[in-house]
């Protein structure tokens, strides 16, 4: 048989899932399983300490304040370096942070300024990464299976996540927060080589002249001349606010008090996540064609956590609420993936996501670090219904704005081939565009 008769080989993975998103996505499913259980393990740590409330509060805060410190700086750096070193130098930092904190857990009590000096250098390694990393992934694909691309990442991610919570959750209640914490640093180990291996000869030399200052400026040009970025931004703000600290600080207390412990929610954050797979398998088919109206709607669930905790309702109630909260929040994700895929042009992508993130993260820490105190002063119960109705309000709000409601597909970035200038569904390109 001639090579001409021979039957063409298929194709190993679809045209769209090129070298760097193959890379990227072997690396998300290696970190997820890792940081979901240090999650767990993190809050478990210091309970196990003799913390309390408060205690899992600021050190859920110490990790996420230094994102709203050196996320802008971290987006600014990555749009002028080239993203993959940003991405490799914040997972050795990653790396390095998880395993001291391993250490101090296996080897005896440790005190609360070292957990949260420790979170804090975790979470200044996510605000260089978060940036580059979205950047990265944006960039890696193009055309009309943009959307389809984003679905498969996130359901591989999303499924990492859900493994990880669910060994993360057995091996706490096993085995000790510590070796949890010890897996995380070889997983960001890991993640990081895979990194390494990027390719960036397709991303446009920056010309030289400005500073970070210039870099920064233009970024925010980019960002307030969309109204429907800020707006969900904005709405993000309060709501990652809110759910942080229900999950993050009320979550574990109410697993301890009346769920059975780390077992139990760990297994409701893998429901999560397997609501999250999903949400990512319809986001595959399903493709509507106002993105941010569908996505926001989709928001409104994110309620319904805080709310079960607040009865608490029984295991099994909760699990189901998890899945549903998974597969709606999955459809935003996708949605808002898009969005920005379609409107913002390469070159500003990683700025552009620093804006993004800067805002939904920027009143965690205050949110974290008052969970402890709300609880004291309101009760738990009045807490997370606070946290539930607040995410209600501000979705609401979000859809009241019709630059929201109104985005449509496209199956090219208008952003980039549109003259400077032109209306795009309804509003002005920025001076960026």
């Amino acid at each position: 048989m001639t090579s001409a008769d021979a039957p063409a080989e298929r194709p190993r993975r679809p045209s769209w899932a090129g070298r760097n998103y193959s890379l990227l996505t072997a690396s998300a499913v290696v970190t997820n399983l890792g940081s979901n259980g240090a999650l767990i393990a993190a809050a478990f740590a210091v309970l196990e300490a003799g913390g309390d409330a408060g205690d899992v509060g600021l050190v859920a805060a110490a990790r996420t304040l230094p994102l709203v410190l050196f996320l802008l700086i971290g987006g600014a750096v990555a749009d002028r370096l080239p993203r993959h070193h940003v991405m490799v130098a914040a997972n050795a930092l990653n790396c390095v942070s998880q395993g001291a904190f391993a250490v101090l857990v296996l080897a005896g009590e440790p005190l609360l300024w070292q957990m949260m000096l420790l979170t804090a250098l975790g979470g200044t390694g996510q605000a260089f990464f978060g940036p580059a990393s979205e950047g990265m992934l944006l960039s890696s694909v193009d055309g009309e299976q943009a959307a389809r691309a984003f679905a498969v990442f996130r359901m591989a991610m999303q499924s990492a996540a859900l493994g990880g919570a669910a060994v993360g959750g057995a091996m706490v209640a096993v085995l000790g927060p510590g070796w949890v914490l010890a897996v995380d640093a070889v997983a960001f180990a890991v993640a990081g080589a895979l990194r390494a291996f990027l390719d960036v000869s397709h991303i446009p030399v920056r010309k030289p002249g400005g500073g970070m200052l210039a870099d920064l400026r233009e970024g925010w040009q980019e960002f307030a001349g969309r109204t429907w970025l800020w707006v969900i931004v904005i709405q993000f703000a309060v709501a990652n606010a809110v759910i942080g600290a229900a999950q993050s600080v009320y979550g574990p207390l109410v697993a301890r008090d009346h769920l059975g412990g780390a077992g139990p929610w760990g297994l409701a954050l893998a429901v999560f996540g397997a609501g999250t797979v999903a949400g990512a398998v319809l986001m595959m088919r399903w493709k509507p064609r106002r993105l941010l109206l569908a996505g926001t709607l989709c928001v409104f669930p994110l309620a319904l956590p805080a709310a079960a905790l607040a009865v608490p309702v029984p295991m099994a109630t909760l699990c189901a609420v998890m899945f549903v909260t998974g597969v709606t929040i999955e459809v935003f994700g996708v949605s808002w993936m898009t969005a920005l895929h379609q409107e913002i042009p390469e070159e500003k992508l990683s700025r552009v996501a620093a804006y993004d993130w800067f805002g939904s993260v920027a009143i965690l820490p205050l949110a974290m670090a008052l969970a402890g105190p709300a609880e004291h002063t309101f009760g738990r119960t009045p807490a997370l219904w606070g946290c539930a109705v607040l995410v209600v309000v501000v979705t609401a709000g979000a859809l009241c704005v019709p630059a929201v409601r109104n985005l449509t597909r496209r199956t090219k970035k208008v952003a980039q081939d549109t003259p400077q200038g032109t209306p795009v569904n309804g509003e002005l390109e920025s001076s960026g565009g």
